[in-house]
C-alpha cells in the first residue's frame, strides 16, 4: 500500500477513537445528558461569567517606562495574577477538546490537499498510459515492420504504467472518504461550539477588551515619553571627517515629513558660509551640497536649524540673529541683554563659545552668562519668532568651568570637561528651578568637543569632535503614574 493511504488510514483511525471517546465522555465532561444540559441545584443554569477581577488593583498598570541604547521604547507592566484567569474545571476541558479538534481538523485539510495532488498527478498519468496503450494497439496491428527495439521500449513503459490504475481507483475512493470526514469535523466543531456558549464560556472576548484596553494605555505611555530624565548616552557615530577641529552640524527639528536636509558650519568665527546637504545620505558619502552666505559672520558653535531658518550669534557681539534659508533674508534681530560675548565667559575650549542658542521639545534656548551672575550660567528661553526672552534662570554653575551643554525636555546637562575623561556632572531643572549633580558617562572618541546639541526629532546629540562629525543615542527616563494615562 502506497505511503499517503497509510497516512489517511492512520488519521481515519485516531478520529474514529476520538469521536468514540467523545460520545461516551463529552456529555459528563461538560456537565449534559444525551438532549440537553442539565441544571445546576435550585433548577438554574450554572454559568461562568468572567475571568477578570473588577478590582482596579489588579489590573494591568504601566508604572515606568524607558529608551534603551538603540531608541527602543521600554515600558514595565504589573501583570495581574495568574489566579485572574481561572477557568471552571468543564470549560477549561472543553476549550482543550475543541482545539484538540480544530487541530486534527487542520491535519485533515492538510492531507485532503496533499491527496488531491497526488490524485491529479495519477490522472495525470493514467492519461498518458491511455495514449501509450492506443499508439501500442496501432503499432501492433499496423506496424509490424517497426524495429523490435523500439516496440519493447513501448510496451515496458505500458508495464510502468499499468499498475497505477488500482492505485487511482483506491485514490478516487480515498479522497470521497477524506472529503466525508472533514463534513463530519466540521459539523462536530460546530456543536461544540454551541455547546461552549451555553456554558457561558466567552471570557475571551472580555480578555480580548482588557489587552486593548492596555495597548491603548502603552501608546499613551510611548507619547508621553517624549520627555523625561537623561539616563545613559551611546557610544558615538562617526558620520563623517571634515572640516577644521571647530564647527557646528545639524538637521531641522521641525523640517516636514521627508525633508532630510543637514546643515554644516565649519569653525567657530569669522565665517559666513552654511552649507546645505541633500540628505543625510548625501553628507555621508559625497561633497555636494549648496552654500549659502550669511549676511554676517557668527560667533562660536551655538548656531542652530529651527524651523526653515538659522539662529546665530553675531561676530563680536550679544545679538542674535534669525536667517530664513528660503528666502536668504534677515527675520529678526535682538540683543541678548547683559550677555557675555568675545571669549568674555567662553566654554572651557574657549572660541568664541560665549552664547550657546539650542533647541529641545519646548522650543529655543540660549544659554550664556552675565556680569549680575558672577560669570555663572543663565538660560533663557526665547520666543523663536520675535527672539525676546520668555523666562529667565541664573545658576551657579560657572561658564568657564563648562566643557559643553545642552538641554533635554527644559533641562540643562553639563559636561566637566571637553578632551580626555568626559562625562555628563551637572543637571538643572528649569521646571522646578533645582540642580543635581550626576555622573553620567560620555565617550569622547577624538578628545576635542566643540559644540555638542540635542535634537527632539533624532532624540540624539550631534558633535563636532575635532574635525569629526559624530552622533550618540540618549536614553530618557519618565514614571507614568496610572491616573496620567
Amino acid at each position: 500500500m502506497s505511503v499517503p493511504l497509510l497516512k489517511i488510514g492512520v488519521v481515519l483511525s485516531t478520529m474514529a477513537m476520538i469521536t468514540n471517546w467523545m460520545s461516551q465522555t463529552l456529555p459528563s465532561l461538560v456537565g449534559l445528558n444525551t438532549t440537553k444540559l442539565s441544571a445546576a441545584s435550585g433548577g438554574t443554569l450554572d454559568r461562568s461569567t468572567g475571568v477578570l477581577p473588577t478590582n482596579p488593583e489588579e489590573s494591568w498598570q504601566v508604572y515606568s517606562s524607558a529608551q534603551d541604547s538603540e531608541g527602543r521604547c521600554i515600558c514595565t507592566v504589573v501583570a495581574p495574577q495568574q489566579t485572574m484567569c481561572s477557568r471552571d474545571a468543564r470549560t477549561k476541558q472543553l476549550r482543550q477538546l475543541l482545539e484538540k479538534v480544530q487541530n486534527m481538523s487542520q491535519s485533515i485539510e492538510v492531507l485532503d490537499r496533499r491527496t488531491q495532488r497526488d490524485l491529479q498527478y495519477v490522472e495525470k498519468m493514467e492519461s498518458q498510459m491511455k495514449g501509450l496503450e492506443s499508439k501500442f494497439r496501432q503499432v501492433e496491428e499496423s506496424h509490424r515492420q517497426h524495429l523490435a527495439r523500439q516496440f519493447k521500449a513501448i510496451k515496458a513503459k505500458m508495464d510502468e504504467l499499468r499498475p497505477l490504475i488500482p492505485v487511482l481507483e483506491e485514490y478516487k475512493a480515498d479522497a470521497k472518504l477524506v472529503l466525508q470526514f472533514k463534513e463530519e469535523v466540521q459539523n462536530l466543531t460546530a456543536v461544540l461550539n454551541e455547546l461552549q456558549e451555553e456554558i457561558g464560556a466567552y471570557d475571551y472576548d472580555e480578555l480580548q477588551s482588557r489587552v486593548s484596553n492596555l495597548e491603548e494605555r502603552l501608546r499613551a505611555c510611548m507619547q508621553k515619553l517624549a520627555c523625561g530624565k537623561l539616563t545613559g548616552i551611546s557610544d558615538p557615530v562617526t558620520v563623517k571627517t571634515s572640516g577644521s577641529r571647530f564647527g557646528s552640524w545639524m538637521t531641522d527639528p521641525l523640517a516636514p515629513e521627508g525633508d532630510n536636509r543637514v546643515w554644516y558650519m565649519d569653525g567657530y568665527h569669522n565665517n559666513r558660509f552654511v552649507r546645505e546637504y541633500r540628505s543625510m545620505l548625501d553628507f555621508m558619502t559625497t561633497d555636494n551640497f549648496t552654500s549659502h552666505r550669511l549676511p554676517h559672520p557668527w560667533s562660536g558653535t551655538g548656531q542652530v536649524v529651527y524651523n526653515g531658518s538659522v539662529y546665530f550669534n553675531k561676530f563680536q557681539s550679544h545679538i542674535i540673529i534669525r536667517f530664513d534659508l528660503k528666502t536668504e533674508t534677515i527675520l529678526k534681530t535682538r540683543s541678548l541683554d547683559y550677555a557675555g560675548y568675545n571669549n568674555m565667559y567662553h566654554y572651557a575650549w574657549g572660541g568664541h563659545s560665549d552664547i550657546d542658542l539650542m533647541v529641545d521639545e519646548n522650543g529655543l534656548w540660549a544659554v550664556y552668562a552675565t556680569n549680575q551672575n558672577a560669570g555663572n550660567i543663565v538660560i533663557s528661553r526665547l520666543d523663536p519668532v520675535s527672539l525676546q526672552a520668555l523666562q529667565t534662570w541664573n545658576t551657579s554653575y560657572p561658564k568657564r568651568s563648562a566643557g559643553e551643554a545642552f538641554i533635554i525636555c527644559g533641562t540643562l546637562y553639563v559636561t566637566n570637561g571637553y578632551s580626555g575623561g568626559t562625562k555628563v556632572h551637572y543637571a538643572y531643572q528649569t521646571n522646578a528651578s533645582a540642580y543635581e549633580y550626576i555622573d553620567i558617562p560620555f565617550q569622547n572618541k577624538y578628545s576635542h568637543i566643540s559644540m555638542l546639541d540635542y535634537n527632539p526629532k533624532d532624540r540624539a546629540l550631534y558633535a563636532w569632535n575635532n574635525g569629526h562629525q559624530v552622533l550618540y543615542n540618549v536614553t530618557l527616563f519618565h514614571v507614568i503614574r496610572s491616573d496620567e494615562l
